[in-house]
């Protein structure tokens, strides 16, 4: 839309969070860690890290889908990827890391996911595991030199 479009004449950095993020909750509420299980339990994932990597731009108009991986869980934590596909070039326009960790929003801290909801994830684990590992996963940040 035009009000993602920055002055640059692309899609502004706050809105490929945006963008990412709604599609991380998307894939929340098939594994029954999103807005129901905060409703039903008083817990949901939380945010503990996360990396944006902008690998192409997106104009306005352009549309895009976003792709995810889930490189690895446990009873607490998911580790995930994202890869956000421009769909007229069929090139990847940008990648998210993020690393969450269930929290009871009662007592603020670190809760094991409920089983039903831990079962979806380790299914969704196994299904995922024997997929290559993207590229830009677990790239550190910082200026690349070229030495002498």
């Amino acid at each position: 839309p035009p009000e993602w479009i920055d002055y640059n004449g692309h899609m502004n950095v706050a809105y490929y969070t945006m963008a990412f993020d709604n599609a991380l909750d998307e894939v929340y509420a098939a594994l029954g860690i999103g807005e129901n299980l905060v409703r039903s339990h008083r817990m949901g994932p939380m945010a503990l890290q996360s990396q944006l990597h902008y690998l192409g731009e997106l104009v306005e108009g352009r549309r895009f889908a976003c792709d995810f991986r889930l490189l690895d869980a446990d009873a607490k934590r998911t580790h995930c990827f994202l890869e956000m596909i421009d769909l007229e070039r069929d090139t990847v326009a940008a990648t998210y890391e993020t690393l969450s960790l269930n929290v009871d929003l009662e007592g603020r801290r670190s809760a094991p996911y409920p089983p039903e909801s831990a079962a979806r994830i380790e299914r969704l684990f196994r299904a995922h595991e024997s997929l290559p590992r993207p590229a830009q996963a677990g790239q550190a940040i910082g200026i690349r030199r070229k030495r002498p």
